[in-house]
């Protein structure tokens, strides 16, 4: 599914690496132009140490931008407050997150801090705001489990569920499948799927699961063996697993080597 809407979010010319500016310390990735359009899908693939997590963390503000700009609905994400960008994008991130005991519901219900603020006191919008994130990563059943009682699959859905109670425009996911199983991964991709088409997210997921993400994402930023990014469909870029006389993951090969 293809927007034709302006994007969500506008990738302007972006230098992404290490250092703080006005010093630039080692740029990773130099240039990049992307966008991000609501109910698509967006995959982010290239080899490992390329800086696909550098470029994710720069994207929501976690580590700065060397160069360039984002913007977010049409306003530079540096000129955001904290909350104003919480309530926009949401994060899903590889490591584990150490909640203890806590049970599923009160995790996802940590979502809610961009719009209960700091002291936390849910009112019943934001109960019922909780309830619907679970419903919507399949994850209800899980609201009264401890999340040291659950599979990485039934952790990941309970963390994207928080995400979900932010109630953002975008979804950032860094290698959601990391450690999950073949079931789990394919069970994740429906659910991701699902966000996109029924709900308008636009999200951003990382990934190493090319030939499976490929057949499912709209859209593909990729990142070159030579520091740079490609953006456009599967087929733009000579990927689409859909055309049997092609070879994606040769061409993709190709494509990765410096």
């Amino acid at each position: 599914m293809t927007s034709e809407t302006d994007p969500i979010v506008y990738v302007r010319d972006v230098d992404v690496g290490y250092g703080r500016p006005p010093r630039r310390g080692r740029v990773v990735l130099a240039g990049v132009r992307a966008a991000l359009h609501a109910g698509q899908l967006t995959c982010l693939i290239g080899p490992n140490g390329s800086g696909k997590s550098t470029l994710l963390r720069s994207l929501v503000r976690s580590q700065p931008l060397l160069g360039g700009d984002v913007l977010l609905g049409g306003r530079s994400i540096t000129r955001m407050s904290a909350i104003e960008l919480a309530r926009q994008v949401a994060v899903v991130l590889t490591d584990r997150v150490a909640v203890g005991a806590l049970p599923a519901w009160h995790v996802v219900a940590l979502g809610r801090y961009p719009h209960s603020g700091w002291a936390g006191r849910l009112d019943e919008h934001d109960r019922a705001v909780v309830d619907q994130s679970l419903a919507a990563a399949g994850a209800t059943e899980l609201a009264g489990r401890s999340m040291t009682e659950m599979s990485d699959g039934e952790r990941q859905r309970i963390m994207i569920a928080r995400a979900l109670a932010q109630q953002p425009q975008v979804l950032v996911l860094d290698e959601p499948g990391a450690f999950l199983d073949v079931r789990a991964r394919l069970e994740l991709t429906t659910l991701i799927r699902s966000l996109t088409r029924d709900h308008g997210l636009a999200v951003l997921m990382s990934t190493h699961d090319v030939e499976h993400m490929l057949r499912h994402a709209d859209h593909v930023w990729l990142v070159t063996g030579a520091g740079r990014v490609e953006t456009g469909t599967p087929a733009d870029l000579g990927l689409d697993v859909g055309v049997p006389e092609d070879d994606p993951l040769r061409l993709l090969v190709d494509r990765l080597t410096p």
